[in-house]
């Protein structure tokens, strides 16, 4: 195994990778490929931590005039010295993320503007020292380090700071724009889209249109917004988004790229995990890894070599886009469950894509929402599009696992509204009638989807409908309920006590591929063999229930077994 180094969970800056020893997936081809294919305003769109903010990163410390060129020693772009010898640290950078700028009031996301230009600013601020520039000059940059800023000033900032670095060095600039549609997300969100995207594009429209300063701009983000709303005018920009072949490897990690890691961790026994888990994004015509899971899970690994794999992904943002999905199902406004249904069981559907939109309508329509989910990583696409129709599918277990999740959350939704139902359901449980429990769980299913498919191995099927069970009856007042608590010689499903009652309930679910009866009898078998009862019956109780459940489909099957003490 070759010199093993750190893990750069949650690194986003490549100097810090390179110069302090941290594992680093070459990616500076990219450099390469831009400078042969670069316009005047250059966009990449991909899901978040696909690795956009390492990349812009990179291209700083590669482009900067004054950077440490010893960061690039032995990766692929120091092998191309003319390319090196005519761009390396020969240009002057204004870099600028607005992935901080997340508010709930247009006055406080104004404000973390100011600050960002603040911020870049400061960095620049041996301008000041500047005998190329006047004193008009150090004036008015001195207005972009003030907290205090006019709207004129804040809307040409971007513009005025490239103008003044093409002055101190006498030439054109690189500009950076990472993250540019969080700002408008978070407004439409709240309610503020009209005045954050004239702004945007205030802002933009300086630095980047006709602006004589900019040898060339590149910006990343999660969504292509629509030109007409924040590009208005812009004939020089080019657009790469996750269906373009051009940069295809950049953003992610290849299968090749998977497999060093691992060698060189000495995890190689995971890579079918990590493949099932956090593999399956087509982007362009390559397969690639969220590279943000990959990392989390290798770092996790090289201690707990047995720890299960984990959603690394849902928290990294409020999975808006998702929601809305799921809860247009659960109104059946446009979107079938059928569609849900194929997708969660790993199949396609087939559907039309608009890659630019606007915030604001981006749930306006079905085919709006479709389009959302295939751009933020939800869906990906599998063969050959059909014009702008694409087959969708959810590209792994962890984004299967966070549709999987909203949509119990869904279930949970419906039910609580129904306290009849689940007093009678919970009523059969407890007095032991299996037949009203097997028709009233079965009715239950019919409120949400099924998961059937090969896709999903057994395991998850029955944690499924294991989910349901626990959605059911953590509304239940008085009664204690426990999941996959340890019990005798191992964990059974769901253990029950009922306040003020001598009666125990122990459940154990199966996915039935065959006979359900007997799938049945497995489950109570192993209640028993296990001793999942033992807890039950040192806490006092007298009556213990043992309830084999079998499901498949929407379908399910009951057998009790009732052991008196």
């Amino acid at each position: 195994m070759s010199e093993q180094r750190k893990l750069p969970v949650g690194i986003e800056s490549f100097e810090k990778i390179r110069r302090d020893g941290f594992y680093y997936v070459d990616k500076t081809q990219l450099i390469e490929k831009l400078l042969d294919n670069w316009g005047e305003a250059n966009l990449f769109t991909r899901p978040r931590r696909f690795g956009k903010t390492l990349n812009m990163s990179m291209l700083k410390s590669f482009f900067e005039i004054g950077g440490d060129k010893s960061l690039f020693d032995g990766l692929y772009i120091s092998k191309k010295e003319a390319l090196c010898q005519q761009y390396m640290g020969k240009f002057p950078v204004l870099c600028v993320s607005l992935k901080g700028i997340e508010a709930s009031s247009y006055e406080t996301a104004r404000d973390m503007a100011v600050a960002v230009v603040n911020d870049e600013a400061k960095r620049l601020q041996f301008l000041m020292e500047s005998d190329r520039l006047t004193e008009i000059d150090k004036s008015f940059f001195l207005r972009l380090v003030q907290e205090e800023m006019s709207d004129k000033t804040l809307r040409n900032s971007l513009k005025e700071l490239s103008g003044l670095l093409r002055k101190h060095y006498g030439q054109r600039v690189i500009v950076l724009i990472d993250e540019y549609d969080v700002p408008l997300a978070k407004a439409n969100e709240y309610g503020y889209y009209d005045q954050m995207a004239d702004l945007i594009r205030s802002m933009f429209g300086a630095v980047l249109k006709t602006n004589d300063n900019l040898y060339f701009g590149v910006l990343t983000g999660c969504l292509r917004v629509a030109r007409e709303s924040i590009f208005t005018g812009m004939n020089n920009f080019k657009v790469y988004p996750i269906t373009n072949v051009t940069f295809d490897e950049y953003f992610g990690f290849t299968d090749a790229e998977v497999r060093q890691l691992l060698c060189s961790y000495g995890l190689e026994e995971h890579y079918g995990t990590i493949k099932e888990w956090y593999d399956g994004y087509r982007f362009g015509q390559m397969d690639v890894y969220c590279p943000w899971d990959v990392i989390c899970y290798c770092a996790d690994h090289l201690e707990q070599k047995q720890l299960a794999p984990l959603n690394y992904w849902l928290n990294t943002s409020g999975n808006d886009v998702i929601r809305h999905f799921i809860d247009r199902v659960g109104q059946q406004q446009e979107l079938t469950r059928t569609e849900l249904e194929r997708l969660v069981n790993g199949q396609t559907v087939q559907k039309a894509v608009k890659q630019e939109l606007t915030y604001k309508e981006l749930y306006d329509s079905a085919e709006n929402i479709w389009s959302a989910l295939f751009m933020t990583g939800y869906l990906t696409q599998r063969g050959e599009p059909d014009g702008d129709r694409y087959n969708l599918v959810i590209p792994n277990r962890e984004v299967q696992d966070i549709v999987t999740r909203h949509i119990l959350t869904l279930f949970k939704r419906t039910i609580a509204g129904d306290g009849k139902m689940l007093e009678a359901f919970c009523g059969a449980l407890a007095s032991g009638n299996a037949a009203e429990v097997e028709r009233l769980f079965t009715a239950y299913m019919g409120k949400t989807v099924s998961i059937r498919d090969t896709f999903t191995k057994k395991a998850m099927k029955e944690n499924f409908y294991h989910g349901i069970l626990l959605g059911i009856l953590g509304f239940k007042d008085g009664w204690d309920v426990t999941s996959n608590r340890e019990s005798g010689d191992g964990f059974c499903d769901i253990m029950i006590w009922i306040d003020d009652a001598d009666t125990g309930i122990i459940i154990e679910v199966k996915y039935a591929e065959g006979d359900m009866e007997h799938a049945c009898r497995r489950a109570i078998e192993q209640i028993d063999a296990a001793g999942y009862d033992r807890m039950l019956r040192e806490s006092g109780v007298h009556t213990v229930l043992k309830y084999g459940i079998a499901c498949r489909k929407k379908c399910c099957r009951v057998l009790l077994e009732k052991q008196d003490i």
